[in-house]
């Protein structure tokens, strides 16, 4: 029996905010609730999963009496209410101090969206459960992920983790790109000149851009000037942002001002939405485009239905001056899930045995192919799997993954077993993604000085701090002379940047909580 009925689950989700409150994690099911005579009741919880999109399948779906979900139920012997939380709208739900009795967030124990919320002690610290009832989580789990997920020397969240920190991708076109008679571009004067032909060849948006430069930073990825929560770097004793390299930000604002001036991202990219971007590239009106790899698939489902004939690849992405390209090296989790305060001690155990479980063969095979004979046939003992053909399922075959909640999330090696494009993905990560990425200085737990300086602050792994993000897009749009970026180094330091400097080199200068990503 769920205790949040369809109708208001839509509801909530339609306005972009969902709260639910602890119970305190009810062991016992409510009445209506069935067990199996002589099998333990299920666990009843409230659990959030982190989204960063406003469309989906949770979006048209009740996803909590979804086919996945109540398989789910049934193999963990669980009574699960699930929603599902726009990272941005995280704020409101811990404002309001109604809470789920499991909520996931993205990033690390201390980021901006969990809002404090571990420092003041909204959630349990997990160290002894784990220890006792997560066996297969502490063998796993590396110890630079039970880092990131720990306060003062205590584990708080469970974590999807990474053991391979590059995972964002350059893709291509590769129908207009032999159209055009041209080669994969290597540099920035060769992506230029790709962009530039594509254009010619009226193609919409040569390089798929959007707002704040989200997956569309591969110019500030080549000149290693990411302006990221964790791209810091050592500087003449000082750890400051790579931003402060006046000579390649200026190179690379002036080529993206190119970029725009010439017509090869939009007009509008700076108010282009993650969902219409992605509109834009499945519907074939993208030439070149940054995203996640494990994204391939996606790809090359909805563009050839899009547009007939179409072929889709992933290529190096362009090198800078000094032979640099790709993106951010992802923090070492992804996300996690944290156990509320409030949970009753039986159900929290039996939380952590749910989130052990994930990580068992049983667990990889459901969240891999779904539900014998819906998703997939056995046949002389070899897995059968539908792929997706349409955006639904790719959507479903999507939110199933969702589901899967602690467990090493490079790649889903079993999947490419059976995976058209598997080998293919494969072959991306081991020969290209393995040979670029931007390498950084991070913190875990935040340092202190972000949240005195929220405008200096990166607010995610992967976004600006709006200080900086404003005069970039003003240089690219023109409303701002490029040669004044050391003036914007300047109004940082002293909006807050110098105190986040001075933290951030004594904390790197002690090892507190320094995370060095991409570095071995």
């Amino acid at each position: 029996m769920k205790r949040t009925t369809g109708a208001a689950l839509a509801s909530l989700l339609a306005v972009g905010v969902i709260a639910g409150c602890s119970s305190g994690g009810q062991s016992e099911p409510q009445p209506g609730a069935e067990a199996t005579p002589g099998k333990k009741p299920p666990t009843q919880f409230s659990i959030s999963y982190p989204t960063t999109s406003t469309t989906g399948y949770h979006t048209r779906v009740d996803i909590n009496k979804d086919r996945n979900t109540l398989k789910l139920e049934e193999l963990t012997n669980t009574d699960l209410d699930i929603r599902v939380v726009e990272e941005a709208k995280m704020s409101v739900m811990f404002a309001s101090n109604d809470l789920p009795d499991v909520v996931g967030s993205l990033g690390t124990a201390t980021s901006k969206a969990m809002s404090g919320s571990v420092e003041a002690g909204m959630f349990m610290p997990l160290d002894d459960l784990l220890k006792k009832y997560a066996p297969n989580l502490m063998k796993q789990v590396p110890k630079e992920a039970w880092e990131a997920v720990s306060y003062q020397g205590r584990i708080y969240g469970i974590p999807n983790w990474l053991n391979n920190p590059s995972r964002r991708a350059t893709f291509i076109r590769t129908d207009l790109l032999e159209k055009a008679g041209l080669k994969p571009p290597k540099t920035i004067d060769e992506f230029l000149a790709v962009l530039r032909k594509f254009k010619e060849m009226g193609v919409k948006h040569p390089y798929a851009a959007r707002e704040t430069l989200k997956y569309a930073d591969v110019v500030l990825g080549a000149y290693d000037v990411l302006p990221y929560k964790e791209q810091f770097e050592l500087v003449n004793g000082q750890v400051v942002p790579k931003f402060f390299d006046v000579e390649n930000m200026t190179k690379a604002l002036n080529v993206m001002k190119t970029m725009y001036d010439e017509g090869l991202i939009a007009k509008e990219f700076a108010t282009i939405s993650s969902a219409d971007w992605l509109k834009n590239v499945r519907a074939g009106d993208a030439g070149i485009w940054s995203s996640n790899l494990i994204s391939l698939n996606d790809f090359r489902t909805n563009i050839p239905n899009a547009v007939p004939g179409a072929k889709v690849d992933v290529i190096s992405s362009p090198k800078g001056p000094d032979g640099k390209g790709g993106y951010l090296m992802y923090l070492p989790v992804t996300s996690a899930h944290y156990i509320n305060a409030k949970v009753k001690p039986e159900t929290a155990i039996e939380i952590v045995k749910y989130f052990d479980w994930m990580t068992t063969d049983e667990a990889l095979k459901f969240f891999t192919y779904g539900i014998e004979g819906v998703h997939y046939t056995v046949e002389n003992g070899l897995i059968r799997y539908k792929e997706p053909t349409n955006k639904e399922e790719q959507e479903e075959q999507d939110f199933r993954g969702t589901l899967h909640s602690s467990h090493e999330s490079t790649v889903n090696r079993l999947k490419m077993q059976t995976d058209p494009n598997g080998p293919y993905i494969l072959n991306a990560f081991d020969t290209i993604l393995s040979t670029e990425g931007l390498t950084g200085i991070g913190f875990a737990p935040d340092l202190e000085a972000f949240a005195k300086y929220p405008d200096a602050a990166s607010p995610a792994s992967d976004a600006a701090p709006k200080i900086i993000m404003d005069h970039i897009i003003k240089m690219i749009y023109g409303k701002e002379p490029i040669a004044d970026w050391p003036k914007v180094i300047e109004e940082y330091k002293a909006k807050g940047g110098n105190e986040i400097i001075k933290e951030a080199t004594d904390r790197y200068n002690s090892q507190k909580g320094v995370l060095l990503l991409g570095k071995k």
